[in-house]
């Protein structure tokens, strides 16, 4: 295991620890989307927002060809829920585009790329112990980044989460906050131009990083391969020490 370098802050570190006990699952299953449909009726529940999800927690969106759904599980625990989706000039499903389909037809329409993270939930129960959910919960949107060589990730979000996204992931906002008509409340819209940005966040963060064969066990859908795996180890702390933080395949 490769060990953890000296200027990483004491904030990487400890998540760089919580990932030995982490691991993720590509949710294929009835099963285990069962499992997620009832991790999002509980969290959306408890933030009182299940007026959000109209058509139901779960639709077709979720068994789209380019969307992904994650769950993170804890010491084995199902802690919390990510569904991202892989948009393209050519696949245009994605969540932000209910919202503000004039902003994301712009960015495909130049040939942009893009991971847009959605369904977020986490177990109200644990996120008050637990402050890392979210971190750990998004990685999957940079792993999806390096996978596909993604231009931008996008956050879709509610205007007071806007310090987060541009604190942790230098997101830029496309579309400062206004009413979402299909919510019925304000929603902003931010992206990271991983690009330009994304060695400095994977130095500041390097629990982001991820193997090449990380990212395939998560994203890839090659027909003449195996079954996905179950469970996704993260790999960001088997990292050679001298790429930590600088090898980012984007």
């Amino acid at each position: 295991m490769a060990s953890i370098p000296l200027n990483t802050s004491d904030f990487s570190r400890k998540l760089l620890e919580i990932l030995d006990h982490v691991e993720y699952r590509r949710i294929e299953s009835t099963e285990d989307m069962e499992d997620v449909e009832r991790l999002r009726w509980k969290a959306y529940k408890a933030h009182d927002v299940l007026a959000l999800a109209p058509k139901g927690l779960l639709d077709d969106s979720d068994f789209d060809s380019h969307a992904y759904v994650f769950g993170l599980y804890y010491y084995g625990e199902l802690v919390s829920t990510i569904r991202l989706h892989y948009a393209t000039p050519e696949h245009r499903v994605t969540q932000s585009g209910g919202a503000f389909p004039e902003a994301i037809d712009a960015l495909l329409d130049a040939g942009l790329t893009l991971i847009d993270p959605a369904r977020f939930a986490a177990d109200p129960e644990l996120t008050a112990d637990l402050p890392w959910i979210p971190y750990l919960t998004l990685r999957p949107s940079i792993v999806a980044a390096a996978y596909f060589r993604a231009a931008r990730v996008l956050q879709f979000c509610r205007p007071p989460h806007a310090a987060f996204y541009k604190r942790v992931f230098y997101a830029d906002t496309i579309v400062p906050g206004r009413l979402a008509k299909n919510y019925g409340i304000d929603m902003t819209l931010m992206a990271t131009n991983v690009i330009e940005v994304g060695r400095k966040l994977l130095t500041r963060y390097p629990f982001f990083i991820s193997s090449a064969s990380e990212q395939r066990m998560m994203f890839s859908r090659d027909p003449d391969s195996t079954l996905p795996s179950l469970t996704i180890i993260p790999t960001a702390r088997f990292v050679p020490e001298g790429q930590l933080g600088t090898d980012l395949p984007l």
